[in-house]
């Protein structure tokens, strides 16, 4: 028996990681005027953060249709795969779920299982590492399954936005709440847990982030803790160096966000993914 996992390019996983666990990347798109990117292929994360601000009109996300996975699975059948196990951003956020489950029903080659993470970024990386970690040592996918559904329950991804103007600009707020909280000078702190998400108002940046280090020490203690953000790279490291004593002494990950989920948040996100020990 032999389980190859499959995933989207929204996990944020490192390629590295991916390259070394056999773990197949399905990229997601962003639209730019006349131009398509392939999220991790056509432009590095750094430059479409730069460049988003200017870009008009704003940019917008597409998920490939069920044959670029459909295509994947096939191809992992003739690689040997028994069994695929696809898992994907949370469905509460993305269509990405819906499609993949139909192309899993058109596989003949082999029998795939689509999984809801009920996560986003390395909320999701973090379950899609786990399933293939336990796939080398001869998990079954029920068994493999089941981990990844106690798993969920211990991984919180929160994360403090710079500005309003991204999710007004991508439609998921209204102008005149965009209007309201650019004056009123509010930091929006976004949380998912178990596929529900929840959002806090923080009043300046230094409250925004004296709210995550509070996050971090509510979940605590911890077997894993990576750091996120969109192009704040230096305000990152000064918020890990922090808040050092809250997470495990093994090495953090410190990992950029997936456009696909920067052209609603923005530059200057930061925030974490962790898998809390209890």
């Amino acid at each position: 028996m032999t389980i190859r996992v499959v995933t989207d390019s929204s996990c944020d996983l490192p390629r590295a990681v991916l390259q070394e666990n056999g773990i197949a990347t399905i990229p997601l798109t962003i639209h730019a005027g006349s131009r398509e990117y392939r999220d991790g292929i056509d432009m590095p994360r750094r430059e479409f953060y730069e460049q988003l601000p200017s870009f008009d009109p704003a940019p917008t996300t597409a998920a490939p249709g069920p044959e670029a996975f459909w295509q994947v699975y096939e191809q992992l059948a003739a690689e040997g795969a028994t069994e695929v196990l696809s898992i994907h951003i949370s469905s509460k956020l993305s269509a990405i779920v819906d499609i993949a489950r139909k192309a899993a029903v058109e596989t003949t080659a082999v029998p795939v299982t689509v999984f809801d993470s009920r996560q986003l970024s390395l909320g999701t990386g973090f379950q899609v590492l786990t399933a293939a970690q336990a796939a080398a040592k001869d998990a079954s996918m029920s068994g493999i399954l089941q981990l990844l559904e106690e798993l969920i329950a211990r991984i919180h991804v929160f994360a403090a936005l710079d500005t309003l103007e991204f999710l007004r600009r991508s439609g998921r707020m209204s102008r005149a709440v965009s209007a309201l909280g650019s004056l009123l000078r509010i930091k929006p702190l976004l949380k998912m847990h178990d596929g529900e998400s929840t959002a806090e108002r923080v009043r300046t940046r230094r409250g925004a982030m004296h709210r995550l280090t509070e996050l971090l020490k509510e979940f605590s203690p911890y077997e894993q803790v990576a750091l996120l953000h969109s192009n704040a790279a230096d305000r990152a490291r000064a918020l890990l160096q922090q808040v050092r004593d809250i997470i495990p002494a093994a090495e953090v990950w410190m990992e950029e966000i997936n456009p696909v989920l920067g052209v609603h948040i923005g530059p200057g996100v930061i925030g974490f993914a962790c898998i809390s020990k209890e």
